[in-house]
């Protein structure tokens, strides 16, 4: 015990970086745990899109919408839903809701709004649109 105790006191800073790091690493499991939207990856998007009929929503810019998006997606920007303009998916705060970004952090902002909306049912798909372009999954233009 007294190795640990004279390697901490030689290296204070490696020993709060690993501190902080281990702090972090729990903070986030625990956040994870506790959030109402759960992170799905795009297999178990798949599945509750074809077992369960979720609705997809899609939070970016009207110009990357168009460059390509989840076929049957509901396009309604990240400024639209942080004001609580919401009306087209309204009808549908009983099921499973996915939301989709490039890359994922537009799309947490966006479940969270939704979540504290009265959404029961809201999934973040990790890795966004790239991720689901990456496993070589179907995109539209058409709107």
């Amino acid at each position: 015990m007294q190795e640990y105790i004279d390697f901490a006191m030689r290296h204070e800073m490696l020993v709060l970086a690993w501190i902080g790091l281990a702090t972090a690493v729990v903070a986030s499991a625990v956040k994870g745990a506790l959030s109402p939207v759960k992170q799905i990856d795009h297999q178990a998007a798949v599945a509750l899109i074809n077992k369960q009929d979720a609705l997809i929503v899609d939070v970016r810019a009207q110009d990357e919408f168009a460059r390509g998006h989840i076929a049957n997606s509901h396009h309604i920007p990240l400024a639209q839903i942080e004001q609580g303009n919401t009306t087209e998916i309204d009808k549908h705060k009983e099921k499973p809701v996915i939301i989709v970004c490039e890359t994922g952090s537009r799309a947490e902002t966006a479940a969270t709004k939704l979540s504290k909306s009265g959404f029961t049912q809201v999934y973040l798909l990790r890795g966004g649109l790239t991720q689901w372009r990456s496993s070589n999954l179907p995109v539209t233009k058409k709107r």
